[in-house]
């Protein structure tokens, strides 16, 4: 993508030949290569370069008009311009979105954690190799189906009239691994498993492929589970998955559209377990893809969201900081309508625990490891969920793979029937969390 300062000289050039005052800018653009293969030979190979542009201009009436783009030249930009200047006449009229008053605070560390791109060669012969042990492992893995190792490079920037100049570059590599078992008189099962890094020579495949190999022998041997009450132990990414379904809970734009469980009166309540703590952390040193700042130009930070069970503070743009009263916190993205969303959870106990719990010694436990259908299963404006779920039952500490089952329940009475949150956290692509115990989750068996 063209270089910042560039950008910012041809927009405040082409801003004054068409009479504009206000306006911002924010861009990225995306250069990624990923790989598939298929029993040793390559199945996919794709690259791409993605960019995307807003361009958002105030009018003398102060209403605001938006457009898209992806050619930043100095034609590309004044067209820009031009455009979402003559659509600011049709803007709306109530709570309309202004600068962040954040935009122009600096920034903390800016390191530009940037690598080089392997050939896509290098990338197909690693991941061969990765398929290849994972199929050799055991007799009854016959494939792995899904599979990907991709490497990113993402640069963004924002820009104002007020003088507002930031832009970032981060690079990462990923890889993915999802078996299936083929077994007489068996039903077929799979497992996965996933790591995330800078750069290819600091992934961890290994871990990877030993994660997904131990996860399938798991679910070999499998029993039915009998409906009921269970204490049930989620995984840290099953967790955060919750979590996610959940966000409506703390998203101050759900809550102002009353699209939410909560109310701008929720703030300061106990809402949880005292043991529930969690920050959304886009700052998370955990976190491969930082990002030093949100779309509309304010600096992201660490943000606790439950502490110690109380709802803490919700996620904020710039706009709905204004209309609540509250600072902007980096939760930003724009488009022909702010929306806000989060970064990078990191969920851990700041309380003293009493009674610890250890699956190791755990009798008639339900450990979920991954739950599904998210899409389908979550009433958000409810509360409510109802899940179906990969995992095992535990009896006096051995594992048994879960046949089939769904789990249900509330989440604000599962967030305060948390009666364990452990030490070791773990990494996930959506946060840092450890397991979380939580008593008399219902489970529906086959």
């Amino acid at each position: 993508m063209t270089k910042i300062a560039e950008i910012a000289n041809y927009a405040q050039t082409s801003a004054e030949k068409l009479g504009i005052d206000k306006f911002d800018i924010y861009g990225s653009s995306v250069d990624e290569t990923s790989v598939q293969v298929d029993t040793g030979e390559p199945k996919q190979v794709k690259a791409s370069n993605r960019s995307s542009v807003m361009v958002r201009v105030w009018n003398a009436d102060n209403t605001m008009g938006v457009t898209s783009t992806t050619d930043v030249d100095p034609k590309g930009l004044e067209l820009a311009l031009k455009t979402a200047y003559e659509a600011s006449f049709f803007g709306v009229k109530d709570n309309i979105p202004d600068f962040s008053p954040e935009a122009t605070t600096p920034l903390g560390d800016q390191t530009q954690e940037t690598a080089t791109q392997v050939p896509v060669s290098e990338l197909i012969e690693t991941l061969v190799k990765a398929e290849s042990k994972l199929l050799s492992a055991h007799s009854a893995i016959a494939g792995v189906p899904y599979n990907s190792l991709a490497q990113r490079d993402i640069n963004r920037f924002y820009l104002n009239s007020a003088g507002a100049v930031r832009n970032e570059a981060r690079s990462y590599t990923s890889i993915y691994l999802y078996t299936k078992t083929e077994q007489e008189g068996k039903k077929t099962r799979s497992a996965g498993a996933f790591r995330i890094s800078r750069s290819l020579p600091k992934l961890d495949i290994s871990a990877c492929l030993k994660e997904a190999t131990e996860k399938t022998i798991s679910h070999l041997d499998y029993e039915k589970v009998k409906t009921g009450k269970y204490r049930v132990v989620f995984s840290p990414n099953a967790f955060l998955s919750l979590i996610g379904a959940f966000s409506n809970l703390f998203n101050a734009q759900n809550i102002l559209d009353k699209q939410s469980l909560s109310t701008p009166e929720s703030l300061g309540k106990q809402i949880a377990s005292p043991l529930l703590s969690f920050a959304d952390d886009a700052l998370h040193p955990d976190n491969v893809a930082t990002e030093t700042f949100d779309g509309e130009g304010t600096p992201t930070r660490r943000l606790p969201i439950i502490t110690d069970g109380v709802l803490s503070n919700f996620i904020h743009s710039a706009g709905t900081a204004k209309r609540l009263n509250a600072q902007p916190t980096g939760h930003a993205n724009i488009g022909a309508k702010v929306s806000v969303s989060p970064h990078f959870y990191h969920v851990f106990s700041a309380a003293t625990q009493g009674q610890e719990y250890s699956l190791d010694s755990a009798d008639n436990v339900i450990f979920i490891d991954n739950l599904q259908a998210l899409h389908a299963g979550v009433k958000a404006l409810q509360g409510s969920f109802s899940l179906p779920f990969d995992g095992w039952i535990v009896n006096n500490g051995k594992l048994t793979s879960i046949e089939s089952a769904t789990v249900a329940g509330d989440i604000l009475e599962l967030f305060q029937s948390i009666i364990y949150i452990e030490k070791e956290a773990e990494l996930t692509p959506g946060g840092v969390c450890p397991r979380v115990w939580v008593d008399n989750l219902s489970i529906t068996g086959e």
